[in-house]
């Protein structure tokens, strides 16, 4: 990838900049509804997102009609639009906010899971996914429960990387640089804390391994196994998905898993991948219009196989 212009980068900051801090001076169902509106004209305007968006469903759900899939797509961009919207508040809302739009209650059995690893100092991963308010989901827990950490690879606009590193750590959330910070994530496991890890997009050959994901193999990051099994820690699918009959959000989450341990390291971590992939497949089965459809998460493709993009 060609390397930004100083001007480039300005441009896209100040953008950035303008678009949050525009849609923040609005009172928040305002700025929602505002994003929303944007996205929708995004799915207009976007041939291109759209496209990817239709083929992928047209993957995941092949007995959907047309018309069927073009609803869900028109979810997906409607969610992003939300997203934004709620972003914008970020810099001005208080905790006590937060849980006027976000019912953060945790069930029984991730309680007792919460208390029982604090207990032993072991360390939980949240393997979440471009679904629902995966922006929220991280923030929330910060201002409601304790701050964590989060994997991240650095933006390639460094003032756009710096506008988000503030907004997210704002109840002190800590970012860990996903290219280069393993051991950093690693010792802060091994020393019993959370650490979050957005566990569903495409993967480079060299970075992942192929599990099945709605029936098709998706290059997967190897990572998040791979520090699940060093350290040892719980596996947590979590997410926080948008109520559009409540108009609120809620937390759901798929099995608590164990990473694989028979001592195979290849084996090991293919398989606890397969398993909390399997666990984001069936949330998003559930809220099919709150994921990110427009990513192309079947572009890495095993050796000898066509190109679905």
């Amino acid at each position: 990838m060609a390397r930004k212009s100083k001007t480039q980068i300005r441009t896209e900051y100040l953008l950035a900049r303008a678009v949050l801090g525009g849609l923040g001076m609005f009172p928040r169902g305002v700025a929602v509804g505002i994003g929303v509106g944007i996205a929708r004209i995004g799915y207009r305007v976007l041939g291109s997102l759209r496209r990817t968006g239709m083929k992928n469903l047209e993957i995941a759900f092949p007995d959907l009609s047309v018309s069927e899939r073009e609803m869900l797509l028109k979810g997906t961009f409607a969610n992003l639009g939300r997203v934004l919207g709620e972003v914008s508040q970020f810099s001005r809302t208080t905790p006590a906010k937060i849980e006027g739009i976000v019912d953060f209650d945790l069930d029984d059995e991730s309680q007792e899971l919460y208390h029982r690893v604090k207990q032993e100092k072991r360390g939980v991963l949240i393997t979440t996914g471009h679904l629902g308010n995966w922006e929220l989901l991280v923030f929330a827990f910060a201002a409601l429960h304790e701050p964590i950490a989060y994997l991240a690879r650095p933006l390639d606009n460094p003032l756009i990387e710096e506008l988000t590193v503030r907004i997210r750590t704002r109840f002190g959330n800590t970012p860990i640089n996903k290219s280069n910070s393993v051991m950093t994530a690693i010792k802060m496991l091994r020393d019993g804390e959370i650490l979050g890890v957005l566990a569903d997009i495409n993967a480079h050959p060299k970075e992942g391994v192929f599990v099945p994901f709605f029936g098709v193999d998706a290059c997967t990051s190897a990572g998040p196994a791979m520090l699940a099994i060093r350290t040892n820690s719980v596996i947590v699918p979590f997410f926080c998905v948008y109520d559009g009959e409540k108009k609120r959000y809620k937390i759901v989450r798929g099995a608590i898993l164990e990473p694989s341990q028979t001592g195979d390291r290849e084996h090991d971590i293919l398989e606890t991948t397969r398993s909390f992939t399997m666990e984001i497949e069936k949330i998003i089965r559930q809220y099919p219009d709150q994921w990110l459809w427009i990513h192309k998460r079947w572009k890495t493709r095993p050796k000898g196989e066509p190109e679905i993009y």
